[in-house]
C-alpha cells in the first residue's frame, strides 16, 4: 500500500539574510502569533525558526520565568504595543482635526 504513494520531494535548501532572520525572530518574540503561525505565514520550517530563536541575542528576555509568567509577559507586551498604536492613531487624528478648524 505504501509503495503506490508518491514520495514527497525534499525541500530545496534556502538561504536567508541575517535581517530576515532577525525580523522573523522579532515577530516570534512579540507574542502576537505563535511560532507555527509565523512559520506557516512565511513558508518556513519550525525547526529553522526555533534555531534562529535559540541563536538570537535575547538577553532582554528573562530566563527564570515560568510558563504562566512568560504568557503574561507576552500578553502585556501585545497590549502595550496595541496601546502605543492607538496613541499614534489618536495623535494623527488630533492633528487632522486641528488643521480643519483653522
Amino acid at each position: 500500500m505504501m509503495e503506490n504513494m508518491p514520495k514527497k520531494k525534499p525541500r530545496q535548501r534556502r538561504q536567508f539574510t541575517a535581517d530576515f532572520k532577525a525580523e522573523i525572530v522579532e515577530l516570534c518574540l512579540r507574542g502576537d502569533r505563535s511560532v507555527p503561525d509565523v512559520c506557516k505565514d512565511f513558508d518556513l520550517t519550525e525547526s529553522a525558526v526555533r534555531l534562529w530563536l535559540a541563536q538570537s541575542d535575547d538577553s532582554h528576555q528573562p530566563k527564570d520565568l515560568d510558563r504562566d509568567e512568560r504568557d503574561e509577559l507576552a500578553q502585556l507586551r501585545r497590549e502595550n504595543r496595541r496601546l502605543r498604536e492607538d496613541i499614534e492613531i489618536l495623535k494623527r487624528a488630533t492633528a487632522f482635526f486641528a488643521r480643519g478648524t483653522r
